[in-house]
């Protein structure tokens, strides 16, 4: 029953990090399917900045989750189920939409400074909601941001490999699935509280 209850944190925090990294991989399979070549230095760079992005964010969001979460202690799996179906919704519906990138971006050099740090931001933007999740999970926050950083690069380096490989048929997929994961631990962390 105690290796029960330590799996349970440990697979929800995964699937956290995959759903949160989808977008990552979407607009990396976007970015290896615009570049005239793919080196190695490029898949580093790209893979290295999404995902520190990635592991940085939601530690502002957790060190806000900390702060609040006594107050709200009540509603946390409300608060939770809100938040992660709100991304996974949000990621579903942009996906759906099909919003694609800036053209300007993709004419020059796809892994320009700017226009990945946009990226890089805009992507993780989603991982400070989820970090104010982690206190509510009662997920240890080092390994958190380690696992979602680490997940963030490879899912990262796979988007750019494989957008070079298989064009456009695999980025609004992505952000779909990563969108459908967030909503079943959206439901699975109501359930549980519930």
């Amino acid at each position: 029953h105690r290796n029960r209850t330590m799996e349970l944190p440990l697979l929800s925090l995964f699937g956290l990090a995959v759903g949160l990294s989808m977008d990552c991989a979407a607009v990396a399979a976007a970015r290896g399917l615009s570049a005239p070549r793919l080196g190695w230095r490029n898949v580093l760079w790209m893979s290295g900045m999404f995902g520190g992005f990635q592991a940085f964010m939601p530690v502002l969001g957790f060190l806000l989750g900390a702060s609040i979460g006594p107050l709200v202690e009540r509603w946390d799996h409300w608060i939770a189920f809100a938040l992660l179906g709100g991304i996974g919704g949000k990621m579903i519906v942009e996906a759906v939409r099909g919003e694609e990138e800036d053209e300007d971006d993709m004419k020059d050099d796809p892994f320009r400074w700017g226009v990945l740090f946009g990226l890089a931001v805009a992507t993780s933007v989603d991982s400070f909601g989820a970090g104010i999740v982690l206190p509510m999970m009662e997920a240890p926050l080092f390994f958190s941001i380690l696992l979602i950083g680490a997940t963030a690069a490879l899912l990262t380096a796979l988007g750019l490999l494989a957008g070079r490989r298989f064009g456009t048929l695999l980025g609004r997929r992505l952000d779909a699935l990563g969108g459908v994961v967030l909503l079943g631990l959206a439901v699975k962390t109501l359930v549980e509280h519930l």
